[in-house]
């Protein structure tokens, strides 16, 4: 009876033993070790023989901090601007500029970049990856996928003005000396061209009848089918049961959207030749 149950526990313990073998050598296999590490977010470490180049490290912290707004290869994404064709980049020799932008952020503009808090070393791999790809996108002879303002002055200013004046409809809400003055130092090329077809950002504006009789204006905050809120001159948010009140929203960028089947090529090219010269 020993015997056997000592049998027995060799049976089990026996593949038990096997498998933690493997284990142990799964374990110590460099290449398993580095697939199974857990994802945290950070490049692994090169070893010391592949240690990486300041660009490539750039790259890892580029692809983890900037490629969902700038793109994997910095030439844009949907929110962030082709890096290799900023000018900020191509002008800034010694790299100072980036860093600012990088430190800084860019809260003061429509498309806000936040700032990181990167060591200056790690600032100066971003910006030797960026200077790579500014090399790459350069040697691509005719393959660029970003749009030159050059692109898009190929209109006719009088013509487009003439359209914004008449058929476009554009001067019954806009001013080239009031609104749109100086737009094109804004603005430049394709982010022009998109405020010209469709404007992100833009309020509504909301008048609201109270069963008084009373009617409040100001900034549309909130709409929905039960509740309609604004904010009113003094920054102030007040909101009704949308079945208590009358209101009528007015909404700029719904006349842009209106546009979009009646424009042809032509008219496009023209009205965006002819803002580029408010300046």
């Amino acid at each position: 009876m020993k015997m056997l149950l000592r049998k027995q526990r060799f049976l089990v313990v026996a593949p038990l033993a096997v498998v933690a073998g493997f284990s142990v050598l799964w374990i110590n296999q460099p290449s398993v070790r580095a697939a199974a590490a857990p994802i945290t977010g950070q490049a692994p470490a090169a070893p010391a023989s592949e240690a990486a180049t300041p660009a490539q490290a750039g790259g890892a912290l580029f692809q983890q901090n900037c490629a969902f707004c700038h793109g994997r290869d910095a030439m844009g994404g949907e929110t962030g601007p082709d890096l290799t064709r900023s000018e900020l980049v191509l002008k800034d020799k010694d790299g100072s500029k980036i860093a600012e932008v990088i430190h800084n952020g860019r809260l003061n503009t429509e498309k806000k970049m936040p700032p990181f808090p990167f060591s200056d070393q790690q600032t100066a791999t971003l910006i030797a990856f960026i200077r790579e790809r500014v090399t790459a996108a350069a040697a691509m002879n005719g393959k660029r996928r970003g749009v030159d303002v050059a692109d898009l002055q190929t209109g006719n200013a009088e013509a487009g003005k003439q359209y914004f004046n008449g058929a476009g409809g554009c001067s019954k809400c806009h001013s080239a000396t009031g609104d749109l003055a100086g737009i094109a130092s804004r603005y430049t090329g394709l982010h022009l061209e998109e405020r010209m077809l469709y404007p992100q950002g833009v309020k509504s504006k909301v008048a609201v009848t109270l069963p008084s009789g009373e009617t409040i204006n100001g900034t549309l905050a909130y709409l929905d089918e039960f509740t309609v809120g604004l904010r009113d001159s003094s920054d102030t948010y007040r909101s009704w049961a949308t079945k208590n009140v009358k209101f009528k929203v007015d909404a700029p960028v719904e006349a842009h959207v209106e546009q979009f089947p009646k424009y042809t090529d032509a008219d496009i090219h023209n009205l965006m030749a002819y803002l580029q010269t408010m300046r």
